[in-house]
């Protein structure tokens, strides 16, 4: 059963209200904190680790948020969002090669992700190196 259709208890899908709701109005440490709580509850659910590498995606701190995609792919290995984020945080830290793997691993998922275009950048990059 893929991991998006996982029933989460009351609670964890209120602590992903909470953290969703806070990054949409800029409280990027209040997302955080619940993102933290969250994957403090739910350590196996994918969707935590997401949402708060996707808030330090937002605040540009690459090197939090990497760990946190690695996790949520780990778990969930055809999350469309995490494995995008995660190509997108590896280009925002300069591993085009790398990137273009990942999102490789997205498009065989899905080959319409409007990312697509950024392939042959990043085939670019890759072979300026």
């Amino acid at each position: 059963i893929p991991q998006w259709f996982v029933r989460i208890t009351d609670y964890a899908q209120e602590l992903l209200d909470e953290g969703m709701t806070r990054r949409a109005s800029y409280d990027f440490e209040g997302a955080v904190a619940a993102f933290d709580a969250l994957i403090d509850y739910c350590p196996d659910y994918a969707e935590g680790y997401n949402q708060r590498a996707f808030v330090n995606f937002i605040r540009q701190d690459y090197a939090a948020a990497l760990p946190d995609l690695e996790r949520a792919v780990s778990l969930s290995p055809r999350h469309l969002g995490a494995l995008t984020g995660h190509a997108m945080t590896l280009m925002a830290l300069e591993r085009p090669g790398e990137a273009a793997l990942v999102l490789r691993r997205a498009l065989d998922l899905n080959p319409w992700l409007t990312e697509r275009h950024l392939l042959p950048v990043l085939e670019r990059a890759e072979e300026d190196i």
